[in-house]
């Protein structure tokens, strides 16, 4: 796994516009950056990303399973009560799920570590499903990248057929949601509602706050027209302590993400996992923060946080990392293992699954060990194959 810079195209701004990507720049720095990609060979994709993101999101649905019937685990992980019915219910009718995205730290050579699973609202989707093989493919022609390197990308293929499969499970009509105020948000419910409507599947468009409750206890779009079935780009943590919550079992709205996805968006199946599967290669020493220490440096994450918000990092030189936020409650610790530096550029990749297939990935690079909301995406490309060097080498 090698970082490479390059010069960005003179162009990369107007096929982003062409292309409808709109969140190139956030807040005015750089999200998409071009100025760099990531080089991996075709080994190290398939034996260290591919297969062990198959086998982490096997393990993670064994346990949504498990927890799913089992108060004492779902009370581990901090679901409220008024909740836990409609998480096992919805896994008894296994209602389906879309998408997840597992984060890893990986440096080229040891196994791929797991930081954590975002299985409810992961972004950053349009980027490595689209717009990062559009750069692939005009890298090439260019003559920049190699003619036959290639990209673990197969996500908006996998998205497309993970909808066919789904649609006779969703009553009509589906609706997608986002936040009104976040372009990136919307950007990624717009091509997801575009990768519906390949699937021929008809939709409609919503923002969260602009969702309604009828008199009659239905859930609704801004015309009024009733929600059946509803993508939400909406934690659904959060969407369960609203105050529109307790409608949610007479509504009949089926949700995607389903409820059951609360037991896996959720910093709790770390400490779980490693009960279960300690000593795996692919997971991390992880505990439920008692404020306990773990040796060699922790990671101390709230059960319901994100994009590093709230994080601390304790080195095992003692020195402290603090990341603010607008979380709190209840916290797990994780053994410390921090991403490759390169140069000051420290790399996550992020591995999409689709329905339950491993099907890409993305990189998202940050200027700290703690990967924030502001950290760049950066392109990837496969260049060679890692056996056919391996042999030659022997």
């Amino acid at each position: 796994m090698r970082r490479i810079t390059i010069e960005a195209r003179p162009d990369w701004r107007q096929r982003a516009a062409d292309c409808g990507f709109a969140f190139h720049t956030i807040d005015g720095q750089p999200y998409w950056d071009e100025t760099a990609y990531y080089a991996f060979d075709l080994r190290q994709v398939e034996d260290d990303i591919e297969d062990p993101t198959a086998e982490l999101h096997a393990m993670a649905m064994d346990l949504a399973n498990e927890a799913a019937g089992s108060q004492e685990l779902m009370e581990r992980l901090a679901i409220p009560d008024h909740a836990r019915d409609q998480v096992a219910e919805s896994w008894r009718r296994r209602d389906p799920h879309l998408y997840g995205r597992i984060d890893l730290a990986y440096d080229g050579r040891g196994p791929a570590r797991l930081y954590e699973f975002n299985y409810d609202t992961p972004t950053s989707l349009y980027e490595a499903a689209f717009f990062q093989w559009d750069w692939l493919e005009r890298q090439r022609e260019a003559g920049v990248l190699p003619g036959d390197a290639d990209q673990f990308n197969a996500i908006h293929e996998a998205l497309v057929a993970r909808f066919v499969e789904i649609a006779g499970r969703l009553p009509a009509p589906l609706y997608f949601a986002a936040s009104e105020g976040s372009a990136e948000d919307q950007g990624t419910v717009d091509y997801l509602r575009d990768c519906a409507a390949q699937a021929g599947i008809e939709s409609g468009a919503v923002t969260v706050e602009g969702i309604g409750l009828s008199a009659d206890g239905r859930f609704t779009a801004d015309d009024d027209a009733v929600i059946a079935s509803l993508f939400k780009l909406y934690p659904l943590e959060d969407l369960f302590a609203d105050e529109f919550a307790s409608a949610l079992p007479g509504s009949g709205l089926r949700l995607l993400e389903p409820p059951w996805k609360l037991v896996l968006s959720n910093k709790g199946v770390l400490p779980l996992l490693w009960e279960r599967h300690r000593g795996h290669p692919n997971l991390l020493p992880a505990e439920f923060d008692d404020g306990g220490e773990l040796p060699g440096g922790w990671v101390r994450k709230p059960l319901f946080s994100r994009e590093g918000a709230n994080i601390e990092m304790r080195f095992e030189d003692g020195r402290l990392l603090q990341q603010p936020g607008p979380y709190g409650g209840p916290a797990i610790r994780q053994a410390l293992h921090p991403l490759p530096d390169h140069g000051g550029a420290y790399p996550l990749v992020g591995s999409w699954v689709v329905g339950d297939m491993a099907c890409g990935m993305g990189i998202r690079e940050d200027d700290s060990p703690i990967t924030r909301d502001s950290a760049r995406f950066v392109p990837h490309a496969i260049i060679g194959d890692g056996r056919r060097r391996m042999v030659l080498e022997a």
